[in-house]
């Protein structure tokens, strides 16, 4: 499969952001728990993948795409949801993967 026909989008989310806008710790301790922890920045990108496509081909395909390095890649199939507008004819939109990708601490996806 053509690394172009893996990824379909890169999508911003909260965890990615942290880490592009921030480099220090985004939350600070709480007053009741003494030994909590201020939160770290997540280094996390959510595509939308090929529904045929492997946890590999997703790697290679955001390595050599971004030239990055990737520790981890989680993947889900979301459903797509049904639709009906001002007709009784019932539609849905089309399912698609989720692939959550994990970068190696230091590298980024420049989106903009």
């Amino acid at each position: 499969m053509n690394v172009f026909d893996v990824i379909k989008t890169v999508r911003i989310t909260e965890k990615a952001t942290l880490l592009q806008d921030r480099e220090k710790p985004v939350r600070g301790t709480t007053a009741t728990k003494g030994n909590a922890r201020p939160m770290e920045p997540q280094n996390q990108f959510t595509l939308m993948a090929d529904r045929r496509a492997t946890k590999t081909e997703i790697k290679a395909a955001v390595e050599e795409l971004f030239k990055v390095n990737v520790t981890s890649v989680n993947t889900l199939h979301v459903r797509g949801k049904e639709r009906r507008k001002r007709t009784k004819h019932n539609g849905r939109d089309a399912s698609w993967k989720k692939a959550i990708v994990t970068l190696k601490k230091g590298d980024k996806i420049n989106l903009m």
